[in-house]
């Protein structure tokens, strides 16, 4: 073997090596289980990285399909992890919307309302607003279609009005 190639050879082994050994101490594991899960993680955020870059960027659909099948059966934390799973980079419109809308439904009450998931819906609500203005939900099920609408639930939900002793408040429906 020529003498170059086992330089070159070397040199590539103690890269190798070393990246293993500065990855081994940035992700401080506490056994070999977590190893695993912590370089499967790595992987996946420098192949989501690397498709932002490339333009190629998509939603994982059959996450954000089990989110929607979780969203319509009311289980509206795991509908919102499996959106945050399937879009990580918060780069999809109709995904961040709902997991706007799913705090919207969560935090509604017919006596009072979650002021801290409403806050949490607003934020995200403001987000699909900056990812798309002109944004409408192809979703027949939910009533409000736009962020301009859900803005409002949330901001109307998060004032105290006289309308909030009203006994009659019971009666409304969830949108």
């Amino acid at each position: 073997m020529n003498e170059k190639y086992l330089q070159i050879l070397s040199i590539s082994m103690v890269a190798v090596f070393g990246s293993l050994i500065v990855w081994i101490y940035w992700a401080a594991p506490k056994n070999f289980e977590e190893i695993s899960i912590k370089a499967q993680s790595t992987i996946e955020n420098i192949s989501t990285k690397t498709q932002v870059i490339t333009n190629t960027y998509e939603v994982d659909r059959a996450k954000f399909d089990e989110g929607v099948k979780n969203f319509r059966e009311e289980n509206y934390i795991l509908a919102r992890d499996l959106f945050e799973r399937a879009d990580p980079e918060r780069r999809d419109a109709a995904t961040q919307f709902y997991i706007a809308y799913s705090f919207y439904r969560q935090g509604w009450g017919r006596v009072s309302n979650d002021d801290e998931l409403f806050q949490k819906g607003l934020e995200q609500v403001n987000r699909v607003a900056a990812l798309d203005k002109d944004f409408v939900s192809s979703d027949a099920d939910l009533q409000l279609k736009t962020p301009v609408e859900l803005k409002n639930e949330f901001e109307e939900g998060l004032k105290i009005t006289a309308g909030d002793f009203n006994p009659l408040r019971i009666l409304r429906e969830r949108k």
